[in-house]
């Protein structure tokens, strides 16, 4: 019996070779009808016998689906067939709709497109952009969707007529990959220095001169795929301390980047389960235990007991290492604390000072992406920057909503979110948006993602921080409704929602600063919580804490609050001398502070177990100030990490001081 479905499927199904994969198969099994992509997934009507309807199905969903496909729902329905059709085609995307596809993230090289750009007979031989349906750009070079050519910025390259032939061919692994081009028809790199002045432009001299400036101790400037890196030799302690230098970088670690895990193994301990998120085609920033003697430089990751490795994920990349590159240290091309910059003007103007030479190429970056970064926790990973690689790849929900909602994140590391029906579409890592440039680039970036998906809000969320840009700025959006989110429940709330829990749960949230319901600024909270309200139900006992923002970089600031609070009317400054001068020598600078704590200038109550991190580290004489956010307490887990058995006294009171 003939029958006729039209099948809507959701998921991350665009961008990823899914609609050849469907009419591969509808082929083999002699089936009719047509696919194309809309803003809300792939639609498909299929012609045929019902069990061969069926299989198709199967095989779509199981050994035949595309590597890196996800489906997240499938619904089918019977339609009237259409009599005398007999041939299966793909069909012109549809953008009329709502968006609600998901947009790829960007890709790490596949092994097949590796093994074509080492075969010297291949027309993409040494090529530095190959990619095909399975890997390579999506998210930072998409401008609008349904992801087609035109909606990218690969629009700017016509292709020739090999690389149009495999897009055309739907038995080719590039049929309709959208970034597919050779080195006749489309991105080329180029090597500059300082000045912009052009130093080679053929390919292979391109790569040679660039891996000889690296070994020869340069700071070179590498456009990949979202972003430039400042890349040093990383076993070269003067080069990564120049880049440190020229960079304003003083102590945070730097990131490396080798070709394979045999390489990284040299140098860090690399668990089974570690080695798979490293050749993940996510590729992100894995924190691995150094090893002794490892003869990376010191300078690269002094103060911690880890080293942040990624492989190769760009075909530039692989043609480097291929120069008898060993490691790299590869640190986002920006000043500290800025934005990433991605446009080649962007950076001669800025990185002038600090790189050597450009490495540069001339397919335009639409969305600025960091690396991803993994850590692991009791053997478990865990991101702590989710960008490239899976973003924008949205968090899925059971329930719809009905209204679009903009989360505005916090100041610190922000992360934006829109809801979208039942869709979270959280964005890359945004920064601190203290920084003037960090800031107008969160505009952009909300602006981008809310037309990407035709997001139109309703709601508002933000922090309860009045002081908050974020919070300032939700305030301004006009007619909207805005609600205010205590900061600690939120991030309780955040894992019951990435869980898919509601709650009501028992959670510990142990932070630097958070503004509290009762004015003070909270940091190390027991709640009885869910998805609608919490209950604080215990906090680590409130102590003073001067400075403001000071006080969370000058760790005399926080120990000081603490000697104070605990010892009281007892506390004279000149009988903790021998303590105090190893963490603040300027006596006048403790009288200041203490002064400051005893009038309650500039100074609040907090429950910062951050802050007392930051005290406990320096009284231990770990260092004395946070160059970069956490560094005292990074030093104090790196000690602690050789296993310490003592612990410091304490007990549970109630709200009226008395013991529990």
């Amino acid at each position: 019996m003939i029958k006729r479905q039209r099948i809507f499927i959701t998921g991350r199904v665009q961008g990823v070779g899914f609609r050849p994969a469907v009419y591969s198969i509808a082929q083999k099994l002699g089936l009719s009808g047509f696919v194309y992509n809309d803003t809300k997934g792939i639609t498909i009507e299929l012609q045929g016998g019902e069990e061969k309807i069926t299989k198709f199905l199967v095989r779509l969903q199981s050994r035949d689906k595309p590597p890196l496909a996800e489906i997240k729902s499938c619904e089918a329905v019977d339609i009237a067939v259409i009599e005398a059709e007999d041939k299966f085609i793909i069909e012109t995307s549809d953008s009329q709709g709502t968006a609600l596809s998901e947009v790829t993230a960007d890709i790490a090289t596949c092994r097949d497109c590796l093994t074509e750009m080492a075969e010297k007979k291949d027309f993409r031989y040494g090529y530095p952009f190959i990619n095909c349906t399975n890997c390579g750009p999506r998210y930072s070079i998409v401008k609008s969707i349904p992801y087609d050519r035109p909606n990218t910025t690969m629009s700017e390259f016509a292709m020739c007529d090999k690389c149009a032939a495999q897009y055309t061919d739907v038995n080719n692994r590039r049929f309709h990959a959208q970034p597919v081009a050779c080195g006749t028809c489309g991105p080329k790199i180029r090597l500059t220095d300082s000045k912009g002045k052009t130093i080679k432009t053929q390919t292979d001299e391109v790569i040679a001169e660039t891996a000889r400036l690296l070994l020869a101790g340069k700071v070179v400037a590498i456009k990949g795929i979202g972003g430039f890196h400042l890349a040093v030799d990383a076993l070269n302690n003067e080069a990564v301390e120049r880049l440190r230098e020229r960079k304003r970088r003083d102590h945070k670690p730097f990131a490396m980047m080798a070709d394979s895990i045999e390489r990284i193994k040299e140098h860090s301990i690399v668990s089974g389960l570690a080695e798979q998120v490293l050749k993940s085609p996510q590729s992100p920033i894995v924190l691995l235990p150094k090893k002794k003697n490892s003869a990376i430089a010191l300078s690269v990751a002094g103060g911690v007991d880890t080293f942040g490795f990624m492989l190769c994920y760009a075909p530039l990349h692989y043609l480097l290492f291929a120069q008898n590159i060993k490691v790299l240290v590869m640190t986002s091309g920006n000043i500290s604390d800025e934005p990433l910059i991605c446009k080649n003007e962007q950076a001669l103007e800025k990185l002038a000072y600090i790189a050597d030479a450009f490495l540069m190429h001339d397919r335009e970056i639409y969305r600025r992406v960091d690396d991803s970064i993994v850590h692991f926790i009791s053997s478990e990973p865990v991101l702590l920057r989710r960008a490239r690689g899976y973003v924008p790849t949205p968090i899925l929900i059971e329930e719809n909503c009905r209204q679009d909602i903009f989360a505005a994140g916090g100041d610190l590391k922000n992360t934006f979110c829109f809801r979208k029906q039942n869709q979270l579409i959280c964005s890359e890592h945004i920064g601190d948006l203290e920084d003037a440039e960090v800031y107008h680039h969160y505009l952009n970036s909300i602006e981008h993602l809310r037309k990407l998906f035709e997001v139109e809000p309703k709601v508002v969320v933000c922090d309860l921080h009045p002081g908050y840009l974020s919070t300032r700025y939700a305030f301004s959006l006009f007619g909207l409704r805005v609600i205010q989110v205590q900061h600690h429940w939120a991030h309780i709330a955040s894992v019951l929602a990435e869980h898919g829990l509601s709650g009501p749960v028992i959670g510990l949230a142990a932070d630097g600063t958070g503004y509290g319901t009762d004015g003070a600024i909270w940091g190390c909270e027991c709640m009885v919580a869910s998805l609608d309200g919490f209950e604080r139900f215990g906090h680590l006992a409130y102590y003073p804490l001067a400075g403001a923002d000071a006080a969370s970089k000058e760790a005399i600031r926080p120990a000081l609050g603490l000697l104070a609070k605990t010892y009281g009317d007892d506390f004279i400054l000149h009988k903790f001398k021998w303590l105090l001068e190893r963490i603040e020598p300027e006596t006048n600078k403790q009288e200041i502070i203490f002064e400051q704590i005893e009038k309650r200038i500039n100074t609040v109550e907090t429950s910062s177990l951050g802050r007392v991190f930051d005290a406990v580290a320096a009284m231990l004489g770990l260092g004395c100030y946070n160059h970069f956010e956490a560094q005292l307490p990074m030093a104090l887990e790196a000690i602690i990490a050789s296993g310490i058995e003592e612990h410091y006294d304490f007990e549970f009171i109630n709200r009226t001081g008395e013991p529990l």
